[in-house]
């Protein structure tokens, strides 16, 4: 299976970031569990001072078990305030809030909004209210539920990324047998022209009948060679991508509508990269083709080679019907097409040769509707 260096991050991504949400589940599970056994055992012990208080009837016992239960109480937050909200004791509150009169109010009232406040009857006929907030496993357990669903997000996404890349992992062998069949097919018709050609030349032909036909014939066994060279990984050579480029270009210009005017502007010298010269071609030709198929055969062709520090960049501009925005990765998709004929394999194949062969890029820089669009392929130069 053939991941892309996008694809391998989002897998990797994904993966670690279910791991490490999965980890911290668990270790809050246990967090929460020992709390709350450890809460269970203070009510227990509670309890039993309760009853120890409530047989023995004495006052000591009764005073003894609040300073327990308030001792137990190591996390609920309390804040008690008599009939006017003046607070007169509290528990488990930082000194310095209750010392900011304006923070201790604003914490009172987001208490009120959190647990309605608890009213104690005092001897004398007096009154206090308790108010309370949340505990941290509470706090916690809030956002319990968000974290399950992002958890269980996480999971399908990988499921879904594992099953979307092995069917385009699939799709792609499939290609690429087809491709390798296609380059079969065609060498065994081809070695009977070449027989033919040598026929021809015995029989006073006219020469430049024979030239045509051997154009033809090695136009043919380049297209094998391109053929027999998908889903294997090629041999790149220093070449200069000037030379390559023109010879490119101009093999469609001669070959293409009279009615569309092509223009190429490259530097002069020499720029070299490392490339597979039947395969480059292979993508130039297929840009350019796109091009030709959206100006419906009519219009003005521009290829532009410029060097941007590190790269040699080519741009392919048309004049043709444009591309909406949206579609700018999904071009790119095996299968994808808007003509009523063809496969949508041009630009696919593109994309894979320019950035899985030869680690470039090659994306739609610019496209306007009904003026036109400008694709970029840019490759690393070497010494």
């Amino acid at each position: 299976m053939n991941f892309n260096p996008d694809q391998r991050f989002s897998r990797w991504f994904i993966i670690f970031a279910a791991v490490v949400i999965t980890a911290l589940i668990l270790w809050n599970v246990s967090l929460f569990f020992d709390q709350l056994k450890q809460s269970e055992r203070d009510r227990m012990q509670i309890w039993a001072s309760s009853m120890e208080a409530f047989n023995t009837e004495d006052i000591n016992q009764y005073y003894a078990l609040s300073q327990k239960i308030n001792s137990k109480n190591q996390y609920i937050p309390i804040i008690i305030t008599d009939d006017q909200d003046s607070i007169v004791n509290s528990i488990n509150i930082p000194e310095a809030v209750l010392k900011d009169a304006v923070r201790s109010q604003e914490l009172l009232m987001e208490m009120a909004t959190e647990n309605e406040p608890i009213r104690i009857d005092i001897t004398g006929g007096d009154l206090q209210y308790a108010y309370y907030g949340h505990s941290p496993v509470i706090n916690q357990l809030k956002y319990f539920p968000i974290v399950l669903v992002i958890i269980v997000i996480l999971f399908i996404a990988v499921i879904y990324f594992f099953y979307a890349t092995s069917k385009a992992s699939e799709q792609n062998l499939v290609w690429a047998g087809m491709a390798k069949e296609t380059a079969h097919q065609i060498g065994t018709p081809l070695s009977s022209l070449v027989g033919w050609t040598e026929i021809l030349k015995s029989e006073n032909v006219n020469p430049e009948y024979l030239v045509e036909i051997n154009k033809d014939i090695t136009r043919l066994e380049t297209i094998t060679g391109r053929f027999s060279k998908i889903g294997s990984i090629p041999k790149l050579e220093r070449k200069n991508i000037i030379l390559e480029t023109q010879d490119a270009f101009e093999y469609l210009s001669k070959r293409s509508s009279k009615l569309i005017d092509f223009e190429i502007d490259v530097p002069q010298g020499e720029l070299y990269v490392m490339l597979n010269k039947e395969l480059f071609a292979w993508s130039i030709e297929n840009l350019v083709k796109n091009a030709i198929d959206a100006m419906k055969g009519k219009g003005a062709l521009k290829l532009t080679l410029k060097r941007d520090t590190r790269y040699a960049k080519i741009l392919i501009k048309d004049t043709g019907k444009g591309i909406p925005k949206m579609n700018f990765s999904t071009i790119f998709e095996p299968g994808y097409t808007t003509k009523k004929r063809g496969w949508g394999l041009g630009l696919s194949l593109t994309k894979r040769i320019i950035e899985e062969y030869h680690d470039g890029q090659v994306r739609v820089l610019h496209s306007e509707i009904n003026k036109g669009t400008t694709f970029q392929i840019a490759l690393k130069l070497v010494d």
